[in-house]
């Protein structure tokens, strides 16, 4: 998570110990992770977060201390469909190649990749991370992740999303950049609006550069609607998974810190005072009701329904929502059919959940599923390839050698 990796940026510049930020830029073929995944890793050897499920760490770590070293950007490509794995010393299970930039962190520098990283997670918004490198030539100069756009806040004004595209140029401090950035942040506007990574090839003195124009949204936002014995698990797994997470409950008793042990945020409110809940809600938000009293989640629901909403879980069975459905009706609140998709109850999948830890794994997975636009099911049933990645491969990879 880029938390996760920020953090340990942070204790590594408190204590003076050098970091190099290595990231998958590219993948041809399968690949345990795609473009995007990322992982520090510092001086003393030790790695934050993962590029692969363990087979390219081990050989990472050897050129990450490398470029540290030799403080220069580096792009290294491992093609897995070589049968003789031992040509670059790790045991790879994916067919595929997969092309990897380590960038050494340069702390002085207050727009280095790091930085960038920062001021993704600082707020919530849509962005696009651009990163270049030269497939063609590994001893080029890798330019590396450079410039950040962002899209404008997503904020819900009369039920209706307002437009994204005001947008945030991050100026470039470094002293070599060739490109036209106005041109850059044409494609970065188009990707926001897209909502779907991007690869462009561009040609400079004859040879071309690939830029990574990466869409990065804010990570879901978990709202749990009760702070039961339940709630705890929940908190845990979406916590584990970077979202963000809120605790709404009308007892304080219930609704405190220590009884999470969590970053989560805390809001103690009665359910007739729900409407001065201050909700931020975009379309990364989720809402998950398990109160197990039935006037607080009609309150919620009431409330949420004047919202726009993309998914609303309801702890219990169908009986309760059919009840609270019933109650909302003969106050003249009549569902539209969006209104009624958003809704998910019995909340879950159905993978024999009973324990709270089950009812919890049950619960994120369905949350995961309808924001990844997801079938949930088993993949040994599935045709097609297992991550159908939402980037745009513009460009060809040229052939490039193994190091």
């Amino acid at each position: 998570m880029l938390k996760d990796i920020i953090v340990a940026y942070d204790n590594c510049c408190a204590a003076g110990i050098k970091t190099a930020l290595v990231t998958v830029v590219h993948v041809v073929g399968s690949s345990y992770r795609g473009p995007g995944a990322r992982m520090l890793i510092d001086a003393r050897g030790n790695l934050t977060d993962a590029i692969s499920g363990g087979c390219l760490e081990g050989d990472a770590l050897r050129k990450a201390l490398n470029a540290i070293s030799q403080n220069k950007n580096r792009l290294v490509t491992y093609d897995t469909n070589n049968e003789d794995d031992a040509a670059f010393g790790v045991q790879l299970g994916c067919a595929g190649i997969i092309q990897v930039l380590f960038e050494p962190i340069d702390v002085v520098d207050g727009n280095n990749p790091m930085e960038l990283l920062r001021k993704i997670i600082s707020e919530r918004k849509e962005v696009v991370l651009m990163t270049f490198f030269n497939a063609e030539n590994k001893n080029a100069i890798q330019l590396g992740t450079r410039i950040l756009v962002k899209g404008k806040e997503q904020k819900t004004k009369d039920n209706k999303q307002e437009a994204k595209g005001t947008e945030q140029k991050e100026k470039d401090n470094e002293q070599y950049f060739p490109f036209d950035s106005s041109l850059l942040h044409d494609y970065a506007i188009d990707v926001l609006l897209k909502k779907k990574s991007f690869f462009k090839t561009l040609e400079l003195e004859s040879i071309h550069v690939i830029v990574f124009f990466e869409f990065i949204p804010p990570p879901i936002a978990l709202n749990i609607v009760g702070a039961g014995n339940d709630a705890i698990p929940l908190v845990q797994m979406a916590e584990i998974l970077g979202w963000d997470v809120q605790i709404i409950d009308g007892r304080s008793t219930h609704a405190k810190a220590e009884r999470f042990a969590s970053t989560c945020a805390i809001n103690v409110v009665g359910f007739q005072n729900l409407h001065h809940l201050n909700l931020h809600i975009d379309d990364q938000t989720a809402f998950v009701l398990m109160t197990h009293n039935y006037n607080y989640d009609l309150a919620m629901l009431r409330l949420l329904l004047t919202k726009k909403v993309i998914y609303i879980g309801v702890l219990g069975p169908k009986k309760k929502l059919d009840l609270i459905l019933e109650a909302l009706k003969s106050e003249g609140i009549e569902l539209t059919s969006a209104q009624r998709k958003s809704i998910y109850s019995p909340v879950g999948l159905d993978i024999g959940a009973e324990t709270p830890e089950d009812i919890a794994l049950s619960i994120v997975s369905e949350i995961k599923a309808v924001f990844s636009k997801n079938k949930s099911g088993f993949l040994k049933n599935k045709n097609k390839p297992i991550h159908e990645r939402a980037i745009s491969n513009e460009i060809s990879i040229f052939s490039p050698s193994c190091d």
